[in-house]
């Protein structure tokens, strides 16, 4: 399929059949939610109702673009993993809100969180309360430790998940501290994991007409990433961490010399290196052109891997005197692994690559306006992914759902709302 740039796109209908009772917040869940929605699902977020003033999303709230008045519909991060989906507000503490809670969990396909681990428990929302008003439903919890074991009732986020997973072990260089994220990657990966367990719970809840129950922890999914380092650890013991070891940037399954990280001319500019074999080194020995790297004794992986930190220092020389696009050229030219290590700008704004493929959709949002959000990363050619309404403001899907949905009279919504159930 060739790619282009996403205008006037029809809502996707992939996912059009499910419905999602929507309690998650934060990145690791609504990214899951955000995911389903942007291939049609239809997600309800339940939210608190706006007299609540401690809220379980806390990027709901910010600045107005203009940077004039702070409100709860101007949180940057809310409305970028909320796009496409609904909105209603609800006590959840109040015999009314869990009996409307019951209702539309009874019209749902799944219902989705991201509390910690004992909160549902706490507000009586078992999976048995949830299977007493659907038997149908696929219940998918997403916690940092799960909800059971001797963890359960730790709360974490992204950034606590990475050095307690081992992640954050395994990234540094040789003889520094490990240097871990600043980047909630966790999160990002959790709610990708997520949707696809919401998903494999609707399809098995499809085939055999059972509901299902999955608790997903972060903190595993996180320690599944580092399958090759935990062998090579216990079968092999060569810990990540040892004296002279390991540079992050660079793989070791397999091992490639050189491969690495290197500085290019001007401030914090960097490229990246990759020989997978002895080919693709005379490639860029003849693109770097000085008698060092053509000389026959680096030849082969095994002497080149012996001099493996000096090859790496006259790399870097060689590199730090040229500008990263002229690096980039001549390496590519050559046939070997080669790209710019791009800041935000160079892919979102300035890379025709990422323009062509859509990648970042403009949403109209009620109170901001026009605003530019994050695509998805893959094309479907016949049921592609529609990104085109932002993120509900507050509240702002409650008639329709207590009314159309839920088959509630006006004046009944009226009167929840001056109560405060909504």
């Amino acid at each position: 399929m060739t790619s282009i740039a996403r205008k006037d796109v029809p809502k996707s209908t992939a996912l059009a059949h499910i419905r999602i009772c929507d309690l998650t917040g934060l990145l690791a869940g609504a990214g899951a939610t955000r995911f389903l929605a942007a291939f049609g699902a239809q997600v309800i977020r339940v939210e608190q109702p706006a007299h609540e003033k401690h809220r379980w999303d806390f990027l709901r709230g910010g600045m107005s673009p203009d940077g004039t008045k702070q409100g709860i519909n101007f949180g940057g991060g809310f409305n970028n993993h909320n796009v496409e989906k609904l909105s209603v507000t609800l006590d959840l503490k109040s015999p009314e809100g869990k009996a409307l809670l019951g209702r539309l969990v009874s019209k749902s396909d799944a219902v989705t969180e991201n509390f910690s681990a004992l909160v549902m428990g706490k507000l009586g929302f078992t999976y048995d309360w949830l299977k007493s008003h659907n038997d149908k439903i696929v219940y998918v919890a997403n916690s940092g430790f799960g909800k059971e074991g001797p963890y359960s009732d730790f709360k974490s986020v992204g950034q606590v998940v990475q050095p307690v997973s081992g992640l954050t072990f395994m990234s540094g260089l040789p003889d520094q501290q490990p240097a871990g994220w600043g980047f909630a990657y966790m999160d990002h990966l959790g709610a990708y994991m997520m949707a696809t367990a919401v998903l494999g719970g609707i399809i098995s809840r499809n085939r055999t007409g059972q509901s299902q129950y999955i608790d997903f922890s972060c903190t595993e999914a996180g320690i599944g990433l580092a399958g090759p380092e935990l062998l090579d650890s216990t079968v092999n013991g060569r810990p990540m961490r040892r004296p002279g070891k390991p540079n992050s940037n660079s793989d070791n399954f397999p091992p490639m010399v050189p491969h690495g990280i290197y500085p290019a001319a001007g401030d914090d500019n960097w490229v990246a290196i990759a020989c997978r074999s002895d080919g693709d080194w005379a490639h860029l020995a003849q693109a770097i052109g000085a008698d060092w790297a053509r000389d026959p004794a680096l030849a082969t992986f095994a002497a080149r891997m012996a001099r493996r930190d000096e090859i790496d220092r006259r790399i870097a020389e060689w590199t730090a005197a040229l500008e990263r696009g002229k690096i980039e050229a001549a390496v590519r030219a050559a046939g070997v692994p080669v790209g710019q290590v791009a800041r935000p700008a160079d892919r979102i704004d300035n890379d025709p690559r990422t323009a062509s493929w859509g990648l970042w959709p403009q949403v109209h949002h009620e109170e901001i306006g026009d605003v530019r959000v994050e695509g998805v990363p893959i094309h479907m050619s016949e049921t592609d992914w529609s990104i085109t309404r932002g993120a509900p403001c507050l509240g702002a899907d409650n008639d329709y759902v207590y009314g159309s949905l839920l088959g509630m009279a006006p004046d009944e919504i009226a009167d929840f709302r001056e109560r405060g159930v909504i």
